[in-house]
């Protein structure tokens, strides 16, 4: 009992001791990171594994071209990878990635300037069919999103996700050249890899982050392999989601569907005495943001994206950016657009809205019925308040490089994020740090996880059309002074809560994890049978 009596108070110094991401003064930046890594984790190697590489190789005309994919993940974990270093693992699915890899399916990125390395993973039709396309996309997209499309789950798919998770898994063992790497998951592609990994490197520290919402209990039920996700999620050290009311869904599923130990002061689920912390990490975006750097002047940023569209100067802009994603609201936008123009018929020849939406997942049905519905909208929307002269919807359905979408950013008045549901949405954030000019409105849906820090934007119900259309028509009139005041405060709250500090937050968290199973695993008597944690309540 005197063990146990100093092990807590040994314990209880060292926690009210930690550092933590408020301790960190000043704007986080990659030398934060790299100063947290020598400092707090002296000489571990970290390695980031997600299903979406950060690099693409293509051939266009014969020529071999670098793509940057659309894709929220990659703009917050690249730079973070950058400032760390190490290795990215990650599905190869560009026509021409295997011509760049060496014999081991590693390249050296970013292209221009190499920092870490990127190894590919082969995956062939049927493993991308059933893994990707199936389950993952048809199965826990849907479910995870309250966006009322069905979830399909099937038994054949349910097995090339359990087999691609393993290839993954092999993949990071070969890779790890440490007994004890820090590895950050990514996402819903990989829930069963924190086991897997814990299996084959018992020392590793596994961050895994959930970039999508965690449902409710009841919504999550519905999966007929929710305990094997479950459990194969709590072979993490750390789980990450992007609110508090993610994690709070996290552990009632957990507490329904397995049998466990949930603490929720110190957000802590014990299964056969193995701890997971779970915890908030609202995810951000490099600050300064790499593509405004390359970036004209607002004023040469609008004549230039006016001049390609042939609009006037006189034209008030509206710009949304996304993937095609029945998640995303693109058609509840359109309508709201209808909406203004309808209500405010003055609008009609001086307002412009342009819909970037690059295609994705176009093998599903469901995507490729959004692609043709939004099509068919926009044309009925032109028709009806249109003219030869004008059409109040400009839909651009091709992929934007960064530095083509914060042009634009640039160039607009509005900027409109509708989520019905999603995790964060970047783009919210991408749209405030472009305007360092401190002018332009950002209409953000309620359902997004962006507009619990973003409160100065127009905060709005994608479902309300009439409430959508006055949130436009409030933002086109907004006196500049309004406009400057509410960006200041994004632009100052995006640079303090940029994409470094997400990471170093889950740094510090995963430091403070490893040295205290350290001292933990001195304690001779443990509290059950494979039990690693001793209770210290007691």
């Amino acid at each position: 009992m005197k063990m146990i009596s100093h092990l807590r108070k040994l314990l209880g110094d060292f926690d009210g001791s930690r550092r933590t991401a408020d301790d960190i003064r000043g704007v986080w930046t990659p030398d934060t990171l790299k100063q947290i890594l020598a400092e707090d984790m002296p000489g571990t190697e970290v390695m980031v594994v997600s299903n979406r590489e950060p690099y693409i190789h293509t051939l266009v005309d014969g020529a071999m071209t670098v793509q940057n994919p659309a894709s929220g993940l990659v703009t917050a974990l690249e730079p973070v990878t950058r400032a760390c270093g190490g290795t990215w693992i990650a599905h190869g699915s560009g026509d021409a990635d295997w011509q760049m890899v060496d014999e081991q399916d590693r390249i050296a990125v970013p292209p221009d300037h190499p920092e870490y390395t990127l190894r590919r993973i082969r995956l062939c039709d049927e493993e991308l069919n059933g893994y990707y396309y199936g389950f993952a996309n048809e199965g826990l997209w849907p479910l995870c999103h309250i966006a009322y499309m069905r979830p399909m789950f099937r038994s054949d798919d349910w097995q090339h996700y359990v087999a691609v998770n393993r290839k993954f898994a092999d993949a990071v063992a070969e890779e790890a050249r440490q007994p004890e790497p820090l590895v950050l998951v990514q996402d819903y592609h990989f829930a069963l890899l924190p086991q897997f990994i814990r299996e084959r490197i018992p020392g590793a520290t596994v961050v895994t982050f959930w970039h999508i919402p965690w449902p409710n209990a009841e919504a999550f039920g519905i999966c007929p392999w929710r305990e094997e996700i479950l459990s194969g999620l709590l072979g993490s050290s750390i789980i990450g989601f992007h609110t508090q009311s993610h994690c709070n869904n996290f552990f009632d599923t957990v507490d329904r569907f397995l049998e466990c130990r949930i603490d929720r002061d110190p957000s802590t689920i014990a299964v056969n005495g193995d701890i997971s912390l779970v915890r908030p990490y609202p995810i951000s975006i490099e600050w300064p943001p790499k593509p405004l750097e390359r970036q004209a002047p607002v004023a040469q940023c609008r004549a230039a994206v006016l001049g390609r569209l042939g609009l006037p100067e006189t034209i008030r802009l509206g710009v949304g950016v996304e993937r095609f994603d029945y998640t995303k609201g693109i058609l509840d936008r359109f309508r709201a657009v209808a909406a203004l123009l309808e209500h405010y018929p003055d609008w009609r020849g001086r307002f412009v809205f342009v819909q970037v939406a690059a295609p994705s997942r176009s093998k599903l049905p469901g995507y490729q019925q959004l692609q043709a519905d939004a099509a068919t909208l926009v044309e009925d929307i032109n028709q009806r308040f249109g003219g030869p002269d004008y059409q109040p919807i400009v839909l651009l359905a091709r992929h934007h490089e960064p530095d083509q979408v914060f042009e634009l950013f640039r160039a607009a008045d509005v900027c409109v994020v509708s989520s019905l549901h999603d995790g964060m949405n970047l783009v919210a954030k991408e749209f405030v740090a472009a305007r360092d000019d401190e002018r332009g409105v950002l209409i953000l849906s309620a359902f997004a996880g962006a507009s619990r820090e973003l409160h100065e934007a127009l905060i709005v119900n994608p479902y309300d059309t009439d409430a959508m259309a006055e949130g436009l028509a409030l933002a086109l009139t907004m006196p500049p002074a309004q406009q400057q005041a509410r960006m200041r405060l994004m632009r100052d709250r995006v640079r303090d809560r940029n994409v470094y500090r997400w990471a170093g937050h889950m740094l510090l968290d995963a430091a403070h994890m490893r040295k205290r199973l350290r001292i933990v695993d001195v304690l001779p008597v443990p509290e059950a049978p494979g039990s690693r944690i001793p209770n210290l309540a007691a």
